[in-house]
């Protein structure tokens, strides 16, 4: 993979479509103070690599879709042929390997209970080389996806509010429930690959004309169903230290614990849980010596949380958006 280095434009650009993902290339120069052909050659050589791309993102709780966290402990033979699968699957993200190989965690949205009841129940169970299974409701999200994680921030936030303003695709309330129509799987597929596709693009794979697929969009966004996020690969930034933790905090003091994991710089998600441990984190430090600093010092801080479990992250096999194709 090539070896990049990031200067202040790289790093307000990635801040930038984490405001706002399909700011146009003019508008994030206007805020950086460089021409729109820079940030363009900075966003190509980024996404190139693999390292850096904007995703549309689905929220399944207007939808009406359940959100699941789900851990599973594989022979080690196995592991990798599991994860590549879970992969594969449309309902899937951020799909990590654990723990020497020989765990995955991953997050699912199912649509109905038989779908969620066919994964867990016969995909899942149906081969010995997964020795156990655990899942839980993810019930409320404190960062990540929508919430954007801080470690990317590089504008100042006059610049934030300045790219904001002009955010086409912006959420505007709650509303009634959104219902899908013929077009809208293909566009989030699309989307799913690409977040800034063109529409003259979306409009061949939905066969829907420009104009409206642009107020589908806009819709969709407005309806808080439809969002933007920056599928980046933290080494990128030169975060050497993946982790995923699981904590138990009594019922009466899980907001204020979740809210204050949020605040935490190296946490890039943090959600509460069905199950013993209610409270999911992942988080991203530079090395070993400040993810112990963070896990004696930060985290110890937190004096609610009764019980803690880590697991490095050794291989994302998917992030947020649609699986990325092998190169």
């Amino acid at each position: 993979m090539e070896n990049i280095t990031l200067d202040d434009v790289d790093r307000g650009l990635m801040h930038a479509l984490q405001v706002d993902g399909r700011a146009s290339f003019s508008r994030i120069g206007e805020v950086l103070g460089v021409s729109d052909q820079r940030v363009a050659r900075r966003y190509r050589r980024l996404r190139s690599t693999g390292m850096l791309r904007v995703v549309g993102v689905v929220d399944g709780r207007r939808l009406g879709y359940e959100s699941w966290s789900i851990r599973l402990r594989c022979t080690p033979d196995a592991a990798v042929s599991i994860a590549q699968a879970l992969a594969r699957r449309s309902d899937t993200f951020w799909v990590h390997l654990l723990s020497g190989g020989t765990e995955i965690s991953c997050g699912a949205l199912q649509r109905t209970a038989s779908e969620r009841e066919s994964l867990l129940l016969n995909k899942l169970a149906r081969t010995n080389r997964v020795l156990s299974v655990t899942a839980h409701r993810t019930l409320h999200m404190f960062v990540g996806g929508r919430i954007g994680w801080t470690g990317l921030a590089a504008l100042t936030s006059d610049q934030v509010e300045h790219l904001a303003a002009g955010r086409v695709y912006t959420r505007r309330g709650d509303g009634e429930p959104v219902v899908l129509g013929p077009g809208d799987e293909a566009l989030f597929e699309a989307l799913s690959q690409d977040g800034r596709a063109g529409h003259a693009d979306l409009a061949a794979v939905t066969g829907w004309s420009e104009s409206t697929v642009r107020r589908r969009m806009e819709h969709l966004c407005a309806a808080g169903a439809l969002f933007f996020d920056m599928d980046v690969l933290p080494t990128l930034l030169d975060y050497q230290v993946e982790a995923q933790l699981w904590m138990s905090v009594p019922p009466a003091e899980l907001d204020a614990t979740g809210r204050a994991l949020a605040r935490h710089p190296e946490v890039a998600y943090a959600g509460a849980t069905t199950g013993p441990n209610n409270l999911m984190a992942s988080v991203v430090c530079r090395d070993d010596a400040a993810f112990y600093r963070y896990l004696t010092e930060s985290l110890g801080a937190l004096p609610a949380i009764r019980h803690l479990e880590t697991a490095p992250i050794i291989r994302t096999i998917k992030r947020a958006g649609a699986l990325l194709p092998t190169r």
